[in-house]
């Protein structure tokens, strides 16, 4: 849509996946257009004071304007790019009554039409009309449009026809490029399975008859390899615990207070689904409690065609315009990073995102993954968050498998990341930079661990993944079977994701470096070697039990006691990393519980079993874990009252009383979005305050219809309020800054209290100014004198920076000499 500037809207810079091949000649003189804020005013489509909050919203994100007045329900699809057909001077195609030419398609490819927003729609006479949903950019394209189709001629259609268009007469070719989108020698699909199979085929036999032939000489050679592998990871889980350690006690505030201005980008998450029927309405409802401004979000829910279940689930609720459904047609396989492939070009943002289905991100996580990837250069490609358990209280596999989870991504992922290994990703809750991600082709389709794969390609490509304290809590797998499932498809990834990449060792030496190629080593290998080979180390529990090893005969007692010591050692600081990961206010309880990982981890030995065998027999099946079995203990189902936080305090007499809005204007009132359903506490600042005098004043040039006027001031006062909301507001002296939390119930602490500070300073930097103070009296004889912290101390939590990273428009009131009228004044905009 137009980003033609309208004088109450500041010129956009488009992100990286929505520029153009071919910048637009300079010699070309720009087309005098009406913006299309105005056309649409002007066709009694939206109202001023609409358009006002739009701008207002459109200060500080990467976002047009029409999709803005999308979100937010002031205007429909339609009508908008009626008005923008208006704007261009150019025909709405109709999709569906004119159904595209496949063959002009083609010539461009449905994929590039995809990320381009562009259809070659049909041929009149020598010309090609080709469809846009971005307009704007349709004269940086026309150069090479040009070059593919001779002349063209651009027609307007809405990205939602665009699409279904493109789904309607290319979904087949759609699907199968997903399959393929990655490179042959990167991706299972090439690798030989006949020849894999006959590898561990062979390398069973072998190990059956050498147990025939000589069972003590196959134990020592088999205990031998296991007790290496064993001290190889228990080396490196040691030194990523002592890394996280030091880094841990000066760990830096994710949001700085000084930072370069930047809009907010456009997030796309995408949530594959599989029969969920349970799951599908709760999702949505803690998606929607992401704090993120709604049209900046756009959250694709990833579903195969075959999935009546799902699609059921989701056709009986109500979708709120950020977030879709994409529906993935049958291919060869069926597999969850095949339907992100699909899915990956119909997003619209510049980090992408995934989560799982029982998923439930905190509130304010986008912001935190936003204000990372602006703080770091273009090399960090991805950001892995931390995941947690909403129900860790249903029995004992939940508790330990909390306890693993806390180990892994609260301990051992960060320390890796300290070190310099390979990170292997986790499967939800990680955000990629778009350019990165179609670099590499996005996930291998053939993959059943798509995640820890893609963590080595990013690696090999020159990239890097970096953890952010940001959590997100999931529903555990606390059933024995369904985990058993589940644990044997990611061993028998692990398994997959090695043969695959040491199919040349040599390039994989030179791709990472020696020291990431040992890692890949020790984790990879070691891995699936400790689970398999497990039951060769559970004899060493015969030593504190009393008993006689079987070997002892044949084994000196020294080695014998080494390897046992060596043995118990790794289980003490397994134990010890568990107690270490647990260690917070949430998770203390599960301390009792940490010593039962002892009879915890010989389950995998079962998985790493039958994930070997379907390596050899299936091995591309995706064993698909059901969720929303054990969804439970999470704030969904309270009622709206117990969500709704405290009244703020009432006003004193030395600022302003607070606006109740308990509806909508007239004018507002005529427009598609809902009024408010509950009153809303206003405190206006001096800049609101300004405006609305402003907009009280009489106007020297034309006298405004009282209408007009009445919708003018709500404007300027909805603008505040989405101001507010939006880019948060500037601390008053005995108001409560929560960042959107419920701290209600609870005293504020020094750290936060220090936190709040800094986020004030933030948005008043004038406070930094040193100001005459008092001099303070002495302290009595043998008192200790206390002096406060530093405001941006390291203790602070990350949060309470948030605002920083947005900040608010600044508005200015300025009189005109002579008018009337003081004329208020945007920063970078003229009303």
């Amino acid at each position: 849509m137009s980003f033609d500037r309208h004088p109450l809207v500041p010129t956009l810079t488009l992100h990286a996946s929505q520029r153009c091949d071919a910048a637009p000649a300079a010699t070309s003189p720009r087309p005098n257009r009406k913006p299309i804020g105005q056309v649409l005013v002007d066709m009694g489509a939206l109202a001023a004071e609409d358009l006002l909050r739009a701008t207002v919203l459109r200060q500080r994100e990467d976002a047009r304007i029409g999709d803005i007045l999308l979100a937010h329900g002031m205007v429909n699809e339609a009508t908008l790019y009626e008005a923008l057909g208006h704007q261009y001077h150019a025909e709405v195609a109709n999709l569906m009554r004119s159904p595209p030419d496949v063959r002009l398609i083609d010539r461009l490819g449905a994929d590039v039409c995809l990320r381009k927003g562009l259809l070659p729609w049909r041929q009149a006479g020598g010309t090609v009309i080709i469809a846009s949903c971005r307009p704007e950019e349709f004269e940086g394209m026309r150069p090479r449009l040009t070059a593919i189709f001779g002349p063209v001629r651009m027609a307007v259609t809405s990205e939602t026809s665009l699409h279904e268009a493109l789904l309607r007469s290319r979904q087949r070719r759609l699907a199968s490029a997903a399959e393929t989108r990655v490179a042959a020698h990167e991706s299972c699909r090439e690798m030989d399975v006949r020849k894999l199979t006959g590898v561990l085929s062979s390398l069973g036999m072998f190990g059956l008859l050498l147990f025939l032939l000589s069972p003590l000489m196959a134990s020592i050679l088999l205990t031998g390899w296991a007790v290496l592998t064993l001290l190889v990871a228990t080396g490196l889980r040691l030194a990523a615990a002592f890394a996280q350690a030091r880094t841990a006690r000066s760990r830096k505030s994710t949001f700085a207070t000084r930072r370069a201005r930047n809009a907010l980008p456009i997030v796309s998450v995408m949530v594959p689904l599989f029969k969920e029927r349970e799951i599908a309405t709760r999702l949505i409802k803690r998606v929607s409690r992401l704090n993120y401004p709604r049209e900046l979000l756009d959250i694709c829910l990833v579903v195969e065609e075959d999935d009546t279940v799902t699609q059921d689930a989701i056709a009986h609720t109500d979708l709120p315009r950020w977030m879709r459904q994409i529906i993935v047609p049958r291919g060869g396989v069926k597999t969850k990073p095949r339907a992100l492939n699909f899915a990956l070009d119909f997003c619209r943002g510049s980090i992408i995102g995934i989560y799982d289905a029982e998923d439930a991100p905190e509130p304010d996580q986008i912001h935190k993954i936003v204000a990372h990837f602006a703080q770091t250069g273009p090399e960090v490609a991805c950001v892995q968050g931390i995941l947690d358990f909403y129900n860790a209280r249903t029995n004992w596999l939940s508790r330990c498998f909390t306890v693993e989870y806390a180990s892994w991504f609260r301990v051992i992922l960060p320390g890796y990341e300290k070190l310099g290994l390979t990170v292997p990703l986790g499967g939800t809750t990680l955000f990629f930079r778009r350019e990165a991600i179609e670099e590499l082709g996005g996930w291998d389709a053939h993959n059943v661990t798509e995640d820890a794969d893609l963590g080595i390609r990013l690696a090999r490509h020159g990239y890097r993944t970096e953890l952010l304290h940001t959590v997100t809590e999931e529903e555990a797998n606390c059933r024995f079977w369904p985990w058993i499932k589940q644990r044997s498809r990611w061993l028998k990834g692990y398994a997959m994701t090695y043969a695959v990449h040491m199919r040349s060792p040599r390039r994989l030496w030179s791709d990472l470096g020696p020291w990431r190629f040992f890692g890949v080593q020790a984790l990879f290998l070691g891995t699936l070697s400790q689970f398999v080979l497990a039951p060769f180390l559970w004899s060493f529990w015969m030593f504190p039990l009393g008993l006689p090893h079987p070997m002892r005969a044949v084994l000196p007692h020294d080695l014998l006691v080494g390897l046992g010591g060596i043995f118990l050692l790794s289980e003490a600081i397994t134990v010890a990393t568990g107690m270490v990961a647990t260690s917070t206010p949430k998770h203390k309880w599960l301390w009792p519980w940490v010593p039962t990982l002892h009879l915890y981890y010989p389950l995998a030995t079962l998985a790493a079993l039958k994930g070997l065998w379907e390596m050899i027999t299936k091995p591309y099946y995706w064993d698909k874990t059901a969720h929303g079995v054990h969804d439970l203990g999470f704030h969904e189902d309270l009622p709206e009252e117990e969500l709704m936080p405290d009244p703020p305090p009432s006003h004193s007499p030395d600022r302003p009383a607070p606006l109740l809005l308990t509806g909508t204007s007239s004018a507002a009132a005529k427009t598609s979005h809902p009024p408010m359903s509950r009153p809303l506490i206003l405190y206006p600042t001096a800049a609101s305050v300004a405006l609305a005098e402003a907009a009280e004043a009489p106007r020297g040039f034309a006298e405004p219809s009282t209408e007009f006027s009445a919708g003018f001031r709500a404007g300027f006062a909805d603008s505040a309020r989405i101001e507010q909301q939006a880019f948060g507001a500037l601390p008053v002296p005995g108001r409560r800054l929560t960042f959107g939390l419920d701290m209600t119930h609870k005293p504020e602490s020094p750290a936060l209290r220090r936190a709040l500070n800094a986020a004030a300073i933030a948005f008043e930097p004038e406070r930094l100014r040193p100001t005459p103070k008092p001099k303070p009296a002495a302290a009595p004889h043998g008192t200790e004198v206390t002096h406060p912290a530093a405001v941006n101390a390291p203790g602070a939590p990350d949060w309470a920076h948030i605002a920083a990273f947005a900040e608010r428009p600044v508005f200015i009131a300025r009189a005109e000499k002579g008018s009337l009228m003081p004329a208020p004044r945007l920063r970078g905009m003229t009303v």
